[in-house]
């Protein structure tokens, strides 16, 4: 394999852009290419531009009534289908809107297919990660799903195991729903509790079906849940589920809307704690995955200039093997770029000064804690499917 991670970077993708009323600001998008470039990680990478998915390949997930539905309004937003999610308040139509959608899955596709075939050993998209759309349907700022497109190609390349973990806050239901039934793909979502968040799914019972049963793995964390509690679920059931499945290729999500500052969720995650689990994400492809086969993509990130580039910067970073130190000065160069696009000051340290730590599952657990009780009932509902204990 290459020794240098792939970043698959196209300035068009800056054009998925629901709207300047959108919380879905593709500024987040073009800021963390910058910061890329201002820590000089475009030259610790191999900076590669793919081609947008053709039909073909979004047929492996969605259906052509639905791909021609997203033609349909790209070519006119006035003749949107709302029956197929589009043209929302959620998705509204733009124009152009397949060929971008498009794009992007085809940068999570050929990141998946250049790590599969030993061109790389990691790969990074943090334009994808948008794992709420449907076979038949749009839904959460998601067009077209990048990640169970990426999963459903490897598969089409002779993977037959290929597992996925989602940190987002919002549940990984369209990756989830792709993969339901498909004993080759392990899906292990960590998000809000279904309860207090969209997209409602996500609740431990729900563990695949028929030949997949046990396949799908959910971790529906209590709202508020902070570092502590975050990464003492991420370590309680991941890298047990990973030791047992063995994936050929670990396909990770790494939604930013965790954080304490993201205006459309409730968990308290520090940025540290995001980076943390990157780390780890990093660290388990390596020991798991075949020859550290690792394939990463962004996700969700609403604080667009605070959180979002700085998260996504520190994937860039570790996934080059070349980690940006938490307590680094962001350049100024970087920060008049911010200024200059939003008119906003941007952050001054790669570092929220939090130095995260959690207890392990394994020194124990209390039956009256809220978050103990989310693992605890994910581990119950799951791990026995898998022969494993609880």
């Amino acid at each position: 394999m290459s020794g240098r991670a792939q970043l698959m970077w196209d300035d068009a993708v800056t054009g998925y852009d629901f709207g300047d009323s959108h919380p879905m600001d593709p500024v987040r998008l073009a800021l963390t290419m910058g910061l890329v470039r201002a820590f000089g990680l475009d030259r610790a990478v191999d900076v590669v531009a793919a081609k947008a998915a053709g039909d073909s390949t979004l047929r492996l997930v969605h259906r052509s009534d639905y791909v021609a539905a997203v033609r349909a309004a790209s070519a006119d937003p006035r003749a949107a289908d709302q029956d197929y999610g589009i043209g929302t308040t959620d998705d509204p139509a733009f124009a152009g809107m397949h060929e971008v959608s498009a794009l992007i899955a085809g940068q999570s596709v050929a990141a998946a297919e250049a790590v599969w075939r030993g061109e790389t050993g990691h790969a990074v998209n943090f334009s994808g990660g948008l794992h709420h759309a449907m076979p038949g349907g749009a839904a959460g700022f998601c067009i077209y799903n990048d990640p169970a497109l990426a999963i459903a190609r490897l598969l089409e390349l002779g993977a037959e195991r290929v597992a996925y973990v989602d940190v987002d806050v919002h549940h990984g239901d369209g990756v989830q729903a792709a993969f339901w039934e498909d004993p080759r793909v392990l899906t292990i979502s960590l998000h809000e509790h279904p309860r207090t968040l969209f997209p409602q799914t996500g609740w431990p019972e729900e563990t695949g079906g028929g030949a997949g049963e046990g396949g799908a793995v959910n971790v529906a964390l209590p709202a508020g849940t902070g570092d502590a509690g975050w990464l003492r679920a991420f370590h309680a059931v991941v890298p047990e589920l990973l030791a047992d499945f063995r994936p050929q290729v670990l396909v990770t999500q790494h939604g930013a809307d965790t954080h304490f500052e993201d205006p459309l969720a409730h968990l308290a995650v520090s940025l540290d704690a995001q980076r943390a689990v990157m780390a780890a994400c990093h660290d388990l492809a390596h020991e798991y995955a075949e020859g550290g086969r690792w394939v990463a993509l962004g996700g969700g990130g609403y604080a667009v200039v605070d959180v979002v580039p700085r998260s996504w910067t520190h994937l860039v970073g570790i996934a080059a093997h070349a980690p940006v130190d938490p307590e680094s000065v962001i350049p100024s160069s970087w920060r008049d770029e911010v200024y200059a696009r939003t008119r906003q000051l941007g952050p001054a340290r790669m570092t929220d000064g939090r130095t995260p730590s959690w207890k392990a599952w394994e020194d124990g657990y209390d039956p009256a804690d809220r978050l103990d009780q989310a693992v605890l009932a994910t581990r119950r509902a799951a791990f026995p499917l898998r022969g494993l204990l609880t």
